[in-house]
């Protein structure tokens, strides 16, 4: 049975969603939380590690950072950014070693995962697929009313966790009107009247 949308925000409501931004050097991650219509950074940050250790080693200290924070904070879901396509092979290579320890720490947790492509992160936080970095960063700490600086890493990864958000509340949306509850919409309007809010 399809859940109800009322079913849907009862598991909304006080739930936190990691989203994370993997590099080998410098992975970001971001805890928002969801309490009922309102979103909330729970918390954020980065997992550095220096340039000089091994690629192993290196994976191995994102590992342990992210199984750290997932004991700490219990999020419900993990968010990232599906693998894109790049010209630098030995990038794109460290890029998908880094998402995989990632997925490892969020499946040893049994914690589902979403991924959503760069483009679709854009549009559920800026409203614009082809958005900047900076635009991204600003409108993370307006929609989450965080104030003072914010290292990129963070914002791409809180953004990451937004769009799993505001995806999930736009297919219960859906669901309700098939049903005949609500007037249809599409992604991108829901995504603005979601960033208004």
């Amino acid at each position: 049975m399809a859940p109800t949308l009322k079913s849907s925000a009862r598991r909304l409501h006080r739930e936190i969603i990691l989203g994370i931004d993997p590099g080998s050097l410098v992975t970001g991650w971001g805890l928002v939380e969801v309490d009922g219509q309102q979103l909330r950074c729970h918390d954020r940050g980065t997992i550095t590690t220096a340039a000089s250790l091994a690629l192993g080693e290196r994976l191995s200290q994102i590992y342990r950072g992210l199984q750290e924070i997932i004991a700490r904070h219990q999020p419900a879901a993990v968010s990232l950014e599906k693998v894109f396509f790049s010209r630098n092979v030995q990038s794109a290579l460290k890029l998908g070693q880094a998402r995989g320890v990632a997925l490892l720490a969020a499946a040893e947790n049994q914690i589902d995962v979403a991924e959503y492509s760069a483009a679709e992160i854009k549009v559920a936080v800026v409203g614009y697929g082809q958005a900047t970095k900076e635009q991204v960063q600003k409108m993370v700490c307006a929609l989450l009313c965080v104030r003072g600086a914010m290292r990129a890493d963070a914002a791409d990864a809180l953004a990451a966790a937004i769009c799993h958000i505001h995806r999930r509340k736009f297919q219960n949306l859906m669901i309700q009107t098939l049903r005949g509850g609500a007037k249809p919409t599409d992604w991108r309007n829901f995504n603005e009247t979601a960033s208004r809010r």
